[in-house]
């Protein structure tokens, strides 16, 4: 990735529709060569800023410059940038070989050059074989790879790709989030992915964004959002967080669930408010007599790799990912190292996130259940299906 070359840049960005605010006042820069995803929950406005950089939508403040030139007004076909939507809208009268080749025989490329392309992307996709295979033949992953194709074939700058995994089950979801990072790496196109889900980000991208609110809520490496994020937002969007409210007593001491810690972060005011953070597998589980805090254990899950445990500590319910079995209410005593204490500002989001009390099995899997709202359908005229 060669971060001296900055491909698109979007300069206080806003856009509202009927009325309503879904991007404010948003600036990105993103790097020749990049992988990177916008990431937030539904109405974040993490498509809207897709469809702007792909000229689907025009900013109503702001500007959107293409290698230094602005392209506010520059129609989506005049832009060196294809798109990947969730739905593959391929075309069904023509075999695999003929869809890839659409675009290239649009722009009336010789046969020779045509053939030497489409053959090039069937390979890099893996289809090789499937070349006269009529698309409802095929399976949702193969249907996805010859979208794909047809996207890379006339070789774009930029490839936008919008929940494309999404209509997959999670095997093959997994196996393609390997495969688009491959290409990608071999390409040396820019990938500008959008997704809601979490994992999904963390293993594809060389840069998340993580949205929220129609706003930039932090950039930043996997890693770093990870284990470093700017608000409680950021931390119980990027997998699961304990939150809770504390106090700098000074630098390196902070001071939460009435007791004081040692941590690693410095910089803040004296006795200022603060979030503390504390991912659950930075928990350690000890004997009574070692521990900094003691707590009752009120949920225990077997989660193949760990067990994931809920433990009722003076009312507020932490989430415990432990290798050590624990009975249900059973009383235990936990503590946590320095370095697993993560201090953040207050912000709008304090207060909002971090205790399990309503945590359950059921909840969240009724909650992934969902019907995905109008945010991951293909574009439309309706507001809600661009935020």
């Amino acid at each position: 990735m060669d971060k001296d070359t900055i491909v698109i840049s979007l300069e206080n960005v806003s856009k509202s529709f009927d009325g309503e605010k879904v991007l404010e006042n948003l600036s990105l820069s993103i790097h020749d060569k990049e992988f990177i995803t916008l990431l937030g929950p539904s109405g974040c406005g993490k498509t809207t800023t897709l469809r702007i950089i792909g000229g689907f939508e025009t900013p109503d403040e702001g500007d959107v410059y293409f290698s230094g030139e602005r392209i506010n007004e520059l129609p989506p076909y005049k832009r060196n940038v294809n798109t990947v939507f969730q739905r593959y809208a391929l075309f069904p009268h023509l075999n695999v070989f003929e869809n890839i080749a659409f675009g290239l025989r649009v722009a009336k490329y010789k046969e020779a050059r045509i053939v030497k392309n489409v053959e090039r992307m069937i390979e890099l996709v893996n289809l090789r074989g499937f070349e006269k295979r009529k698309i409802d033949t095929l399976s949702g992953g193969q249907q996805q790879r010859v979208a794909i194709a047809r996207a890379l074939v006339n070789n774009p700058r930029v490839l936008l790709l919008d929940e494309p995994l999404a209509a997959l089950d999670l095997k093959l979801r997994k196996d393609m989030q390997k495969e688009l990072k491959n290409i990608q790496r071999e390409t040396g196109i820019t990938f500008i992915y959008v997704t809601h889900d979490q994992e999904e980000a963390l293993s594809m991208s060389d840069t998340i964004v993580v949205m929220a609110n129609g706003k930039i809520q932090q950039i930043g490496t996997p890693t770093d959002i990870y284990n470093e994020p700017e608000n409680a937002f950021v931390a119980d969007f990027i997998g699961e967080s304990n939150i809770l409210d504390g106090v700098m007593l000074e630098d390196r001491k902070v001071k939460f669930s009435g007791q004081t810690f040692e941590c690693v972060d410095a910089g803040f005011g004296e006795k200022e408010p603060v979030d503390v953070v504390v991912r659950p597998e930075d928990v350690d589980i000890v004997p009574m007599e070692k521990a900094q805090l003691r707590g009752h254990v009120t949920s225990v899950v077997f989660k193949g790799v760990h067990w994931e445990i809920i433990v009722d500590i003076d009312g507020f319910k932490w989430m415990i990912q432990t290798t050590d079995y624990c009975a249900p209410d059973s009383d235990i005593g936990i503590y946590i190292e320095p370095d697993a204490i993560h201090i953040m500002k207050k912000s709008e989001f304090s207060d909002m996130f971090g205790d399990y009390s309503s945590y359950s099995e059921e909840f969240e899997e009724l909650s992934v259940a969902q019907p995905e709202d109008e945010e991951e359908e293909e574009p439309s005229d309706n507001a809600e299906a661009r935020q």
